[in-house]
């Protein structure tokens, strides 16, 4: 038997379709609950405002997506095999939820409250910690070096995938981030090691 989502992530879920659905738009909260088919009142009770709305996605992501960099690290794969996992989850999230992305690459934030935006930058520094400590530890336990310094090579790794993932919001969802993935990567891993 099936299990109704609740209200609260109906709310999330419906956010998250309009965001994709409306492109450049910005959502009231009067649409979203039309969209719910709820008043604006039952959407207070379950949110105290638009910006714990859009916290609510974030905080799936952070979930989604640092659950599984988790199991990654864990794994015995070799660093490249790490780093190109991650990249790759983060492109293909991204490809699979159209309008979460748009919070993370801060269309749907214009306007709105400041810590939204410092959440995602915090995102963002997160997933760049991480590729600095896998690219050391690739270092000391490969014998393998980047070419440029291990902080330089994680900021263009992450500068690579936020291109991408801006590319796919500008093209209206039709630049799908994935889009030449093998091409692009085996090229970035020739030019990341000595």
């Amino acid at each position: 038997m099936n299990k109704r989502p609740s209200r609260r992530d109906e709310i999330l879920q419906a956010l998250a379709t309009m965001l994709e659905s409306h492109p450049g738009g910005r959502i009231t909260t009067a649409k979203l609950a039309a969209e719910v088919g709820v008043s604006e009142a039952a959407l207070y009770r379950h949110f105290p405002s638009k910006a714990k709305m859009f916290e609510g996605l974030i905080e799936f992501v952070e979930e989604a997506i640092f659950s599984r960099i988790s199991v990654i690290t864990e794994d015995e794969g070799s660093a490249t095999t790490k780093v190109g996992k991650i990249l790759h989850l983060l492109l293909a999230f991204t490809e699979r939820n159209p309008g979460i992305t748009r919070i993370f690459n801060g269309d749907a934030l214009a306007g709105e409250h400041e810590r939204l935006r410092e959440r995602v930058l915090q995102f963002y520094d997160r997933i760049e910690t991480q590729l600095r400590q896998i690219l050391r530890e690739a270092e000391l336990r490969e014998g393998l070096r980047t070419s440029m310094t291990v902080n330089s090579s994680a900021n263009l790794l992450l500068a690579w995938v936020d291109g991408r993932i801006g590319q796919f919001v500008r093209s209206e969802f039709r630049r799908q981030p994935t889009e030449h993935w093998d091409e692009q990567w085996l090229f970035l891993v020739e030019r990341l090691f000595r």
